[in-house]
């Protein structure tokens, strides 16, 4: 039993938004849908002096919050979410593998390094049931194992880890941002803080795009998924349903029909926008079962997906499906949208150009990771290009370093 209980609707904004954060933070709570619980809507207006107020979110120890803010969570949580100094050698922002990586690779050199988180540790790794194609796991690791390991491992290394702060604005440091002239980074968080940096590393990975239907946050990586070959493998031998219609979600209901007994692709619209090579292979696979006009309207069981009701777009009936997993191919977005303005360069999806040494447009800001373009988007190659980065932030390091000697040694020699 989870020492947290969620007290709130299906249709409440504030709820959905709670129950993601935790989520995120892979904090286990309860979750009581008062809409369909009395009991529950008499302990909520307990609380709340007669009111029936949600989210109200009550704790072990019979403290509660009502409607909270992202921030009041986490304090509540006691994440750290302010950095102990100004200035670091490093700043990663992002803490998939990439990013985590890349942070215990400088620390382990000697650098200063910060993490700056705005959801939880681990990427989309830890929302995946289990990584069983990862070197090293002879009998694999579930997701949230492997971001908990990679973590502490971090934290070992005196690595600083913010959660919960979301990074607004990166930039050169020409203006002396928190006190630091001349060639430096900065970051500026959402809470209003500034922390500079003489070299950065952007991990922001990608969010899967999501359908926003009821129930779908509830059960990621607990039978709805984003990556066929992240999990498709634990699915052999059982049924197994597919949303989308793109290229991307073709491709994948072919690569699951290896796994499941039977893949049924769901498009939304009345045909694929697929390729014509990609449709004819889809068509000749004998269990594979492509619906069109249709989409999943909820998710539904308890602790583990169940069922899905789906919706007939042409007739607006409704009817359920059993699958044993459903996976999700409706986009890739990289969470790069607030360097849109910045001198940043990407490419036309909004994914970061790096040159060969994994630097941006910008001389010490690198990428690495989901969202740099050309990345794998797998989690080994995620790791490796944290290496590679921690590697050639190393020899900036050692480059900004030589270039400030030199201008010192102008200077003394003018003076």
């Amino acid at each position: 039993m989870a020492d947290i209980t969620i007290y709130g609707a299906p249709w409440c904004p504030d709820c959905k938004r709670a129950k993601k954060f935790l989520n995120e933070q892979r904090v286990p709570y309860n979750w009581v849908d008062i809409d369909n619980n009395p009991e529950g809507q008499n302990v909520v207006q307990s609380y709340n002096k007669g009111k029936q107020i949600i989210p109200t979110i009550i704790f072990s120890d019979n403290s509660f919050l009502v409607e909270p803010t992202n921030a009041e969570l986490a304090d509540k949580l006691n994440l750290q979410t302010s950095a102990s100094r100004p200035f670091y050698d490093l700043i990663v922002v992002g803490s998939g593998p990439a990013g985590l990586t890349a942070a215990i690779y400088a620390a382990r050199e000697g650098m200063e390094t910060l993490v700056i988180e705005r959801s939880g540790t681990g990427g989309q790794a830890a929302v995946t049931e289990r990584l069983d194609n990862y070197p090293g796991f002879s009998k694999g690791i579930t997701g949230a194992a492997f971001a908990d390991e990679l973590t502490e491992q971090a934290k070992r290394f005196g690595v600083e880890i913010l959660q919960a702060q979301e990074v607004v604005e990166i930039g050169v440091d020409g203006e002396g941002q928190a006190g630091h002239e001349g060639d430096h980074h900065y970051v500026k968080t959402g809470n209003g803080d500034v922390y500079c940096a003489t070299a950065l590393v952007v991990a922001l990975g990608t969010n899967y795009k999501r359908l926003g239907v009821e129930g779908e946050e509830d059960f990621i990586g607990a039978g709805v998924h984003f990556c066929a070959t992240c999990d498709g493998p634990f699915y052999k031998g059982r049924e197994i349903m597919v949303v989308g219609g793109g290229n991307s979600a073709a491709e994948e209901a072919i690569g699951l029909s290896k796994f499941g007994s039977k893949v049924t692709l769901l498009v939304r619209k009345e045909q694929l926008a697929a390729s014509k090579v990609i449709i004819d292979k889809l068509n000749s696979i004998s269990n594979v079962e492509v619906r069109y006009n249709t989409q999943i309207q909820a998710f539904r069981g308890e602790g583990h997906l169940e069922s899905v009701t789906v919706l007939n777009n042409l007739n607006n009936e409704t009817y359920e499906e059993k699958p044993a997993a459903v996976f999700v191919f409706v986009g890739l977005t990289p969470n790069t949208g607030f360097l849109k303005d910045s001198a940043i360069k990407m490419d036309e999806r909004g994914f970061i150009t790096t040159s060969r040494t994994l630097e941006t447009s910008i001389r010490g800001i690198f990428a690495a990771g989901d969202c740099r373009a050309g990345s794998t988007k797998q989690v080994a190659s995620a790791v490796g290009e944290g290496a590679t980065v921690a590697l050639m932030v190393r020899e900036h390091l050692k480059e900004h370093d030589e270039m400030v000697d030199r201008a010192h040694l102008v200077e003394m020699t003018e003076a």
